[in-house]
C-alpha cells in the first residue's frame, strides 16, 4: 500500500502472465487473493494492477476479470505503446501496453546492432547495451472517482523522443 501525496491509499500490485513465461504461478488466483484482502473503497482508495506478460489476450483477461474492482489495470512487457486505452463496463480503466521509458530507435530499449545479429544470424556475440538517444516517457493518465475508486477517464501520454506525443485533454 503506498500513500499518495493527497492522502489517498493506493494498492499497487504486480502479476506476471504465463503464456511464454511458464513456469509460474497462476496470476487471476494471485489478484483474486489480493483483491479479497484488500477491497477497492474499503480498504484502498485506488488499486493498479500491473500485468507483466507477453499476450495481449492474457492482459485482456485480466482487465475483464479485475473490472469493477480495480481503478486500473495497465500492461507492462512488450514495450511498445497501444492504442486501446478504455474504461471497462465496470469502470476500470485498461491498456493492453503502457509502452517503455526510452530510446525508440532502438530494439525495446537496447542498441540495435545486438538484437538484430541475434535474429539474424542466431548467435549471440556480444551483451545487450542500452540505447542512448533521446528518451520517450509513455504512460497513461487516470482520473479517478472519489467515491468509487474508479476510473472517470483515461488518456496515452507520450512525451519527448521519436514518437508521436500525446497528452491527455484532462490535463
Amino acid at each position: 500500500m503506498v500513500e499518495a501525496k493527497n492522502g489517498a491509499h493506493v494498492l499497487v500490485v504486480n502479476v506476471m502472465g504465463r503464456i511464454f513465461m511458464d513456469p509460474l504461478d497462476d496470476p487471476f488466483a494471485a489478484i483474486e487473493r489480493e483483491l479479497a484482502a484488500c477491497a477497492l473503497k474499503h480498504d484502498a482508495d485506488a488499486i493498479l494492477v500491473d500485468m507483466h506478460c507477453e499476450a495481449t489476450s492474457e492482459k485482456q483477461s485480466m482487465g475483464h476479470f479485475c473490472d469493477g474492482r480495480a481503478s486500473l489495470v495497465v500492461g507492462t512487457h512488450t514495450h511498445a505503446p497501444t492504442a486501446d486505452h478504455q474504461i471497462l463496463p465496470r469502470g476500470t480503466a485498461f491498456i493492453s501496453d503502457v509502452g517503455m521509458t526510452g530510446d525508440y530507435d532502438s530494439v525495446i530499449g537496447m542498441n540495435k546492432d545486438e538484437p538484430l545479429n541475434r535474429f539474424v544470424r542466431r548467435i549471440g556475440a556480444a551483451r545487450f547495451e542500452p540505447a542512448l538517444g533521446p528518451a520517450t516517457l509513455c504512460g497513461v493518465a487516470v482520473e479517478t472517482d472519489d467515491a468509487t475508486g474508479l476510473a472517470r477517464r483515461i488518456g496515452a501520454v507520450r512525451l519527448g523522443g521519436r514518437l508521436e506525443e500525446a497528452r491527455p485533454t484532462f490535463w
